[in-house]
């Protein structure tokens, strides 16, 4: 017995060694290892992309909304503010987007206006006919030709004055006995404007004439014909419309947000393209005090002297009204235009509260003042010193509305399922109107466009991959094409923008025939298109704006049509009417 537990004493003491032994070796690796791989979890590189941060992956690719490549993030770059965008330096330098720090100025009003040179009412004369009859002759034959009182301006036909200069000779072959009749006689034919030595030489000769011939009453230039050889006139009906253009009136267009800028007094100095190198200077004499019901806008009117006649009526010009008193200029922060956005209720600019290594985009609203040439004074809403987007603004709001951040559009929160912006509040919220800007030559491009895009949502409801692709291929070169003729200011930076993106998107699709891939692309597509002719319109056209909730993985997708009917580009006949009509544009 003693043997046998000496032998089991042995092996427990052996046991315990081994386990205390075990424990020195080994003990508190796990906390080891579990440290370690938090570390290496932690020093993982995630991939974004610089024009859609939003976009998060563990290994690089590309962006499955534009196709880019995948950059990586850099462990950094911190979200310190939920509703801030963030965008990576290179992104930043892709999108051209710079900052700049509110100042403290004190700046003269300086306002531009565009008008053109017109006619001064007040010495533009109707030449009218004084006999009623034919036209048998015109003297002068075409507008522009200069003209002078008392020069014949057309041969009349007249039965009715041949009747009358009868009347005239019977009454004076018994003027002896009658008198007062033939002076009621040569009265009449007074009235219809006959001077006396024509009487007189119809007295003489004893004979009728049946052509008179219309003198002009004024000297001038005739800036509009409106009879020809042939026609029928009666008393009082225009002949001509002469003018003289030793005056001339210059109208300014005043849109409803500079009238109250502008005065009667104002000092304007303007240029015109056909006259390089020359500024004229001019007084407002006159503010319209009504607006126009469809071109809203007043008129400023200058007089200035065109003896020389270089100034033709309809030239175009462009003014700058200055002022230099004290009640003229503005003191406090300015901002420039380009770091505001505008949607129809409230003025919005985006403030960087990151640092230059690591921006952090923030919306906010502010309430803008007079504007001061290129700058507009900040009433409310920022500080001095602080510092905003003022190039790139609408690419910062394009990546908050994708991230779900407050934009724009979002002005308080963004749901943070949506990838894209909600079309419907889009239209209903949006102040851009640029019809007014748009050029007729734009307008027809832009009709073109639209055609391409409807050809090519008609082929994504067949399913027809190879269609979808030709007809994208046919939407690139139309938008390839199309010209910001005529634009400038807030209209040509807004279709630059859509142009940029659209072009992106519509190559994009260029890249594949999977219909699935065409079908993904074509929402972002959609999106820009339907901005597009909100903001410019579709000429006589009215087109549709649809929505399929269960579109884009549940989150809903936007479409245009040119028929009141659902049908449905992104399942096609698989769920061909799923849908409805949320807008129609005209």
């Amino acid at each position: 017995m003693t043997g046998r537990n000496k032998n089991i004493l042995i092996i427990a003491g052996t046991l315990v060694a081994g386990i205390l032994l075990g424990w020195l070796f080994f003990g508190g690796s796990d906390d080891s290892e579990i440290h370690d791989h938090s570390t290496e979890v932690a020093q993982e590189t995630i991939w974004t992309c610089s024009m859609h941060p939003q976009i998060r992956a563990t290994e690089p690719g590309k962006c499955p909304i534009c196709g880019m490549d995948l950059i990586p993030l850099e462990s950094s770059d911190v979200m310190e503010n939920p509703d801030a965008v963030q965008m990576t330096e290179y992104a930043m330098k892709l999108a051209n987007i710079q900052t700049q720090e509110v100042g403290s100025t004190s700046a003269e009003r300086e306002i531009e206006l565009n008008g053109k040179v017109v006619v001064d009412e007040r010495i533009s004369y109707t030449q009218s006919t004084h006999v009623p009859g034919r036209i048998e002759r015109l003297l002068v034959n075409f507008t522009g030709e200069e003209v002078h009182r008392g020069q014949a301006l057309a041969v009349v036909y007249s039965p009715e004055l041949v009747t009358a200069q009868e009347e005239l000779l019977q009454a004076y072959a018994i003027r002896e006995s009658q008198p007062e009749l033939f002076e009621a006689a040569k009265q009449k034919l007074r009235n219809w404007r006959i001077e006396e030595n024509q009487i007189n030489r119809i007295l003489e000769s004893g004979k009728a004439t049946d052509r008179f011939t219309i003198t002009a009453d004024v000297n001038g230039v005739v800036t509009e014909k409106l009879v020809e050889v042939g026609d029928y006139v009666e008393r009082g009906m225009p002949l001509y419309q002469i003018a003289d253009l030793s005056k001339m009136w210059v109208l300014f267009d005043l849109y409803e947000r500079t009238l109250g800028m502008v005065d009667v007094g104002d000092k304007v100095e303007f240029t015109v393209a056909s006259i390089p190198g020359e500024t004229f200077t001019g007084t407002i004499n006159f503010i319209d005090p009504i607006i126009d019901r469809q071109t809203r806008v007043a008129t400023a009117r200058v007089e200035v002297s065109n003896i020389d006649q270089r100034l033709k009526p309809e030239m175009f010009v462009s003014g700058i009204v200055t002022g230099g008193s004290d009640d003229k200029a503005a003191s406090g922060l300015t901002i420039p235009r380009s770091a505001v956005l505008w949607t129809g209720k409230r003025s919005i600019v985006y403030v960087n509260e990151g640092t230059a290594n690591n921006p952090l985009f923030v919306m906010r609203e502010v309430v803008l003042g007079q504007l001061l040439g290129s700058s507009y004074v900040v009433q409310e809403g920022l500080a001095a010193g602080e510092e905003i987007v003022v190039n790139g603004t609408f690419t910062v709001d394009a990546a908050a509305q994708l991230a779900g951040k407050p934009s724009m559009m979002n002005p308080a929160t963004a749901t943070s399922a949506a990838v894209q912006v909600d079309v419907r509040q889009y239209l209903q919220d949006s102040g851009y109107d640029y019809r007014a800007q748009a050029s007729k030559e734009f307008q027809q491009q832009l009709d073109l466009l639209v055609r391409d895009y409807l050809q090519l949502k008609d082929a994504l409801v067949e399913g027809q991959a190879e269609e979808s692709l030709n007809f994208t291929k046919q939407f690139v070169n139309t938008l390839q094409q199309i010209t910001e003729t005529g634009m400038a200011g807030e209209a040509e930076a807004f279709w630059k923008e859509k142009k940029k993106f659209l072009l992106q998107h519509s190559e994009e699709g260029l890249n594949t025939t999977d219909l699935k891939k065409q079908r993904e692309n074509f929402v972002y597509l959609s999106e820009a298109i339907i901005k597009t002719v909100a903001a410019f319109g579709t000429g006589d056209k009215t087109v549709y704006v649809d929505y399929c909730p269960m579109a884009n993985s549940d989150k809903g997708a936007y479409w245009l049509s040119d028929v009141a009917e659902i049908k449905n580009p992104y399942y096609g006949d698989a769920m061909l009417t799923c849908g409805e009509i949320v807008e129609h544009i005209k």
